[in-house]
């Protein structure tokens, strides 16, 4: 039986992915410090489903950004936990991203481009870190 040899690439993208979230784990936090630190900082649309607060959605954001950050240094290991936690953790952070466009939509739209791009790296390259450990 034939060892397959990973690919630099797929390597590159689980790499990207780990990064990905730790910086969109960070990118959170910020978001959340700001919303829980200065809460008018945030304009809030009144008419909106999900009526929180700029607190409460400070809350959410740091919370969130601390789990995404750990979840991005677990995919270093190569760990299919850490995979799974990573994915899981981007489709979170998509939605509440996408819940987060009222309040501040550029931000939200990049923060679910990226995720998308994480999602999709470690999905369909994320086993190919643990062959070059």
């Amino acid at each position: 039986m034939s060892q397959r040899q990973p690919s630099a690439g797929a390597v590159g993208w689980t790499m990207f992915a780990g990064i990905m979230l730790i910086m969109i784990g960070f990118f959170h936090a910020l978001a959340g410090l700001t919303g829980i630190l200065k809460d008018e900082f945030y304009a809030v649309t009144p008419n909106y489903i999900l009526k929180f607060d700029a607190t409460t959605w400070g809350w959410i954001h740091l919370i969130g950004g601390v789990i995404v950050v750990l979840a991005g240094f677990g995919v270093f290991k190569g760990a299919v936990w850490a995979r799974t936690v990573g994915v899981i953790i981007a489709v979170i952070s998509a939605l509440v991203s996408f819940a987060w466009i009222p309040v501040y939509p550029i931000w939200g739209i990049i923060v679910i481009a990226i995720d998308v791009a994480v999602i999709w790296a470690l999905t369909a390259h994320g086993r190919d870190i643990t062959m070059t450990q």
